[in-house]
């Protein structure tokens, strides 16, 4: 498996930085009575007006106990609903634009004001962004990561909602794709970021790799060298909040070099980074 370029990282950082930009731009507008069907379109159109025209999957929204994908059976029930914001409801955007050919797909998890619980859960996510890197950098199998994830969150009370997702997951590997100046979608998800997933599945299979984070048996191999979009998920009773982002595997020996975070200055790295200068 081919390694990406500093100009290539460059590329999934600023796809990354521009969805980033979107979710708060989006969630600066959102107010009570706006529905999870309105700021999808929001994202939709603002991505659109700034030169996106494909995608890994189209944007989300999720308002209040959606938010913990409460109730959560099938794949349909993802999508947007007419379900409305209201006064201290938490609320999580996620969107996975394809721009100049590079892939982001990122969570943004916020509040319609005052929300102390949503607070908590957005601090106490950090623990985990630490100990993925971490535990990558030990090459611990994915299967391994992902069970230390879900026993940090119950240590700290919470759920493991991203094993509500299809398969399980809490991340998928992310790649370029040929650029073009519209791609048409299936289920939300754009055709040829599902081709290049599925490509990679069935050569994984082969080499007894698989694109997919799980808690599965297909899973349990070291991490892959490429690019991960992972999110960790939390949920409290009815209350959910996850990040997502691009983590960077390499093949170096150096333990800094094998993996790293693309980006540092993204809004949930920022806040915690804030939360400890009030402290």
């Amino acid at each position: 498996m081919r390694g990406f370029s500093a100009p290539e990282l460059a590329g999934f950082r600023e796809v990354q930085r521009l969805a980033y930009a979107c979710a708060e731009a989006v969630a600066g507008q959102l107010r009570s009575g706006v529905t999870e069907r309105e700021a999808a379109r929001m994202q939709r159109v603002w991505l659109r007006e700034r030169g996106v025209r494909d995608w890994f999957h189209l944007p989300f929204a999720w308002f209040g106990d959606r938010t913990a994908f409460a109730g959560f059976k099938v794949p349909l029930q993802f999508f947007p609903t007419d379900r409305k914001l209201e006064p201290g409801m938490p609320f999580i955007l996620d969107m996975a634009p394809v721009y100049k050919g590079y892939t982001a797909d990122v969570g943004y998890s916020g509040c319609l004001g005052l929300n102390p619980l949503h607070d908590r859960l957005l601090a106490d996510l950090e623990a985990h962004r630490e100990l993925i890197l971490r535990e990558v950098r030990e090459r611990r199998s994915l299967r391994e990561i992902y069970e230390d994830v879900e026993r940090l969150m119950t240590a700290q009370g919470y759920a493991n909602r991203h094993r509500a997702y299809p398969f399980g997951v809490i991340a998928h590997k992310v790649d370029r794709v040929a650029e073009r100046r519209w791609s048409p979608s299936v289920f939300g998800f754009g055709t040829q970021s599902l081709k290049g997933l599925v490509s990679d599945a069935v050569h994984g299979h082969r080499d007894g790799w698989s694109p997919l984070w799980s808690p599965y048996r297909f899973s349990d191999h070291p991490p892959r060298p490429g690019l991960w979009a992972v999110e960790p998920h939390l949920g409290f009773r009815g209350t959910g909040a996850k990040f997502e982002e691009i983590l960077v595997v390499t093949d170096s020996k150096d333990p800094e070099q094998s993996a790293f975070w693309l980006d540092d200055d993204l809004p949930h790295v920022r806040r915690w980074a804030e939360e400890r200068v009030a402290a």
